[in-house]
């Protein structure tokens, strides 16, 4: 064995802190906020302090930026799974979240922020107009 690890990541990863909306697939509970630390093409990585576990299905809603897609920010979902809990120290208890994206899509034009502001989040996927 070496003495070195190698960077398994196959996409390059932007640190970017942004509110989310996590919901866990099929599930009747509601969907919480969190907050992003990192973003690839093929993943996210946030803090939560939800007791998600490897494996699960989750969406997770949150403005691309547009720095990173080159168009005017607006509100992604994204479908993954679970593929790595662990502790965060410095932050009170909140755990690190890694999702692999199985599939996304932009839900609205209008940024999530947006949205907020003006109290129309939609309640269900279908209640979102592109």
């Amino acid at each position: 064995m070496t003495g070195f690890q190698t960077d398994r990541r196959l996409a390059e990863r932007y640190i970017l802190k942004r509110p989310l909306r996590v919901h866990i697939w099929k599930s009747l509970i509601p969907a919480y906020a969190a907050e992003s630390i990192n973003i690839s093409q093929r993943g996210i990585y946030f803090k939560a302090n939800s007791p998600l576990s490897e494996g699960e299905a989750i969406e997770v809603f949150f403005d691309m930026p547009e720095e990173i897609i080159g168009e005017p920010s607006s509100e992604w979902r994204c479908t993954g799974h679970v593929v790595r809990v662990e502790p965060i120290e410095a932050t009170g208890g909140k755990r690190g979240v890694g999702v692999q994206f199985d599939c996304y899509e932009v839900s609205r034009s209008k940024p999530l922020g947006a949205a907020l502001a003006t109290g129309t989040l939609p309640r269900m996927m279908a209640d979102i107009v592109p």
